[in-house]
């Protein structure tokens, strides 16, 4: 059963809660972006899952118009064949990440490349070659400093053989966190 993104009072009207109806607008966002990323119509959608979902629904969901249960959701997923915590919303404010981490935003984790490339060893090395790709991938090359998003930050983290939360004090400790000069 599909529910729309309401709930009733004791008086029976509809009272749309809207931190419901901004999570169901992001729940759909990422139906979106996962439905265009496979390059499927919504009527494709439709037929993919033999009418279970219905074009029009599809596009409400999308729209955070309706919300989806979350046995409809799994069934969403097998049919993109993703599994279902791709068709949620990132949310960079995960339990255990220091708030002055890069999970915040108002502070970004910026890399001094300057001193990483005076750097030796292993831990340097795969450094150098993760965030030159990063690097390409953004063409970004001024060559000093790179800002590191949220989810990078895992990568790095493996690299440097320490827990996620403690990304950035390694990174202090190697003195690798840019600091603009005063």
């Amino acid at each position: 059963m599909v529910k729309k993104a309401a709930s009733s009072t004791s008086s029976g009207d509809d009272v749309v809660d809207p931190a419901d109806a901004a999570y169901s607008r992001r729940v759909g966002e990422r139906l979106r972006a996962i439905r265009r990323q496979k390059k499927l119509s919504l009527q494709d959608v439709e037929e993919m899952s033999q009418g279970e979902f219905k074009a029009s629904v599809v596009g409400a969901y999308e729209r955070g118009e309706r919300s989806i249960s979350l046995p409809r959701l799994q069934r969403m997923a097998d049919v993109y064949a993703v599994p279902v915590a791709q068709l949620l919303p990132f949310d960079e404010s995960e339990p255990g990440l220091d708030p002055d981490s890069v999970a915040s935003r108002s502070r970004k984790l910026a890399i001094d490349l300057v001193r990483l490339a005076e750097m030796t060893g292993p831990s340097a090395e795969m450094l150098t070659r993760f965030l030159s790709m990063i690097q390409v991938q953004r063409g970004d090359f001024n060559g000093k400093v790179l800002t590191i998003r949220a989810h990078d930050v895992r990568a790095i983290a493996a690299m440097l053989d320490v827990p996620l939360e403690d990304v950035t004090a390694r990174l202090d400790a190697l003195e690798l966190l840019y600091r603009p000069a005063r």
